[in-house]
């Protein structure tokens, strides 16, 4: 039964309240008087705020949140600049299909069109890159345009929303219902299509499962255990997949991935798109099946055997329920197949991992990364080649630990996603992998780390150049251009000036003791290692 409250307060006020009820207890910003009112609201009603270095931080860290729990993830802009410098972040958050809600300050109605400080219409801007993009024209409607906004963020497919709140409404007083927080509508899928599933399932001789961003978001983990488990079907995750199955569990394949879907005669990718990531949805001769959160995510540049759409928890208690009675092929060679080359291939990149390369090599970071790092911490990737390893050699055992960018690509993910991780995980380990070019996308936010009181410990590939644009273009030219950094920078040094722990290495003896100082330090910490520019990530996919 929908209960309903009475607030009476600034608009400031009414946003945060209304904020709350969706399980809203931090947001994220950088100080502008164009959002002063939220801010009050916060103090009143006991929000946290978070203040970054730049804005685009504050949108990351606030899009971090949301990956971590699953809830909307809240930025609060000022105007102008503010709004503008979060889009690459809300851009982020759209590709990646995050509950993201940014909330922007907005010149003052009163004065709309006379040429206020930072008066600029964000709405048509945002329109592109969010679910929905509004102003709230009356104080005694935020707190519905609140509802809408955050609504439209974590309905499937979810994705960034965007409010923007005109200055001086905000600072109006009113006295406003508070009804319950909207739910988002079920979502049903189609019956005879899972049938189908079943039976293309139950036919196949080589099947092959990826798991996507999608499942994660659906928190579908379980009923996908135990649909694998019923069909005895190879599992592959990516994104936020990462961790939906343990990677020691027996159907967990991450190393003979290639192969896997190469000689699968039918895959079945749920909750992710068919994009470069997975070769466009090109599987040799498989049928391929799409699943995905809502119908217009499914893929149409690719003949589909089938086609299913619906919440994934009810979709994948639907294929395990169904899979018994269709009586599946025996998949126990194609599986020993699959585990004989993922066993071959661990063994093998162990010389990669421990080895005693001088220059450094990235792998071999990796394989002191896997020396001190705990079986539950959180990974943040950030950056080209360098995290590429990490994707490679970085396990997961839990959904929800993996943090990467995603298929926007943009750097500068990491410092944001590094403030949200210690934010929701204040006692588990948080490791910050960076390339030398991304690190300075956000570098002074080490400061905010510094400030809040919140360690991580990030480690630095640092080989002095761009190392996904220069070896690419030297193949392609002959030459490269504006592809180089300053060799042996000593970023740790900012960070030692920021109030945190840094440690230049380079020797690989040096790591895995930089890392435990790092570690026991308490502090915001970077181990920036020398790495080999030599060294090139052996990328074997498509990005366009």
């Amino acid at each position: 039964m929908t209960e309903t409250t009475t607030v009476e307060g600034s608009g400031g006020l009414l946003v945060v309240e209304a904020l709350k009820r969706f399980g809203v207890d931090t947001i994220f910003t950088l100080s502008g008087g164009h959002v002063f009112p939220i801010y009050d609201g916060c103090r009143q009603a006991g929000i946290s705020i978070v203040d970054t270095r730049h804005e685009q931080t504050a949108t990351f860290a606030a899009e971090g949140v949301a990956k971590l729990t699953r809830r909307p993830g809240v930025a609060v802009l000022t105007a102008g600049p503010g709004v503008t410098n979060g889009v690459s972040a809300v851009t982020t958050a759209q590709a990646n299909g995050s509950p993201l809600v940014v909330l922007g300050g907005r010149a003052p109605q009163a004065r709309w069109g006379a040429g206020s400080l930072q008066e600029f219409d964000h709405v048509p801007l945002l329109a592109a890159v969010t679910k929905r993009s509004a102003t709230a024209f009356q104080t005694a409607r935020f707190v519905e345009e609140i509802d809408a906004t955050v609504l439209a963020a974590t309905t499937a497919h979810r994705g960034p929303a965007f409010l923007d709140l005109p200055m001086d409404l905000q600072f109006v007083h009113e006295r406003v219902d508070l009804p319950d927080a909207p739910l988002p509508p079920p979502r049903e899928h189609d019956p005879d299509t899972i049938a189908a599933v079943l039976r293309l399932v139950a036919d196949a001789e080589r099947p092959a499962l990826v798991v996507g961003t999608d499942a994660y978001w659906d928190g579908a983990w379980e009923q996908i255990r135990a649909f694998a488990e019923a069909a005895q079907i190879p599992v592959f995750m990516n994104g936020m997949g990462r961790g939906v199955l343990s990677a020691d569990h027996e159907l967990a394949f991450a190393r003979a991935r290639s192969t896997g879907l190469r000689e699968a005669d039918l895959v079945l990718v749920a909750g992710t798109p068919l994009d470069f990531r997975l070769g466009f949805g090109r599987f040799g001769d498989a049928k391929v099946v799409h699943i995905a959160d809502s119908a217009e995510q499914t893929a149409l540049h690719v003949e589909l055997a089938a086609s299913l759409a619906g919440d994934l928890i009810l979709v994948f208690e639907s294929l395990a329920e169904g899979i018994g009675a269709e009586d599946p092929r025996d998949h126990s060679a194609w599986l020993e197949k699959l585990r004989g080359e993922e066993m071959a291939r661990r063994e093998a990149e162990k010389s990669d991992l421990y080895g005693d390369s001088q220059p450094i090599r990235p792998s071999r970071v990796y394989g002191a990364l896997l020396e001190v790092m705990d079986r539950d911490a959180v990974v943040i990737c950030d950056g080209g080649d360098f995290v590429s390893y990490a994707g490679k050699y970085i396990d997961s055992y839990e959904p929800g630990l993996w943090m990467d960018p995603g298929p926007f690509g943009c750097l500068g993910t990491g410092l944001g996603y590094a403030i949200a991780a210690r934010t929701v995980h204040p006692s588990k380990q948080v490791f910050m992998l960076m390339g030398d070019g991304a690190f300075g996308f956000s570098a002074m936010d080490f400061d905010t780390l510094v400030r809040f009181g919140l360690p991580v410990v990030a480690i630095c590939g640092n080989n002095g150049i761009w190392g996904l644009e220069k070896h690419p273009m030297q193949a392609l030219y002959g030459y490269d251009v504006a592809a180089d950094l300053q060799p042996g920078c000593r970023y740790d040094q900012i960070v030692e000036a920021l109030g945190g722990h840094g440690e230049l290495v380079t020797e690989v003896a040096e790591i895995v003791p930089a890392l435990h100082r790092a570690l026991d330090s308490g502090a915001p910490s970077l181990v920036n290692v020398l790495t080999d520019p030599a060294d090139m990530y052996p990328r074997s996919s498509s990005l366009a």
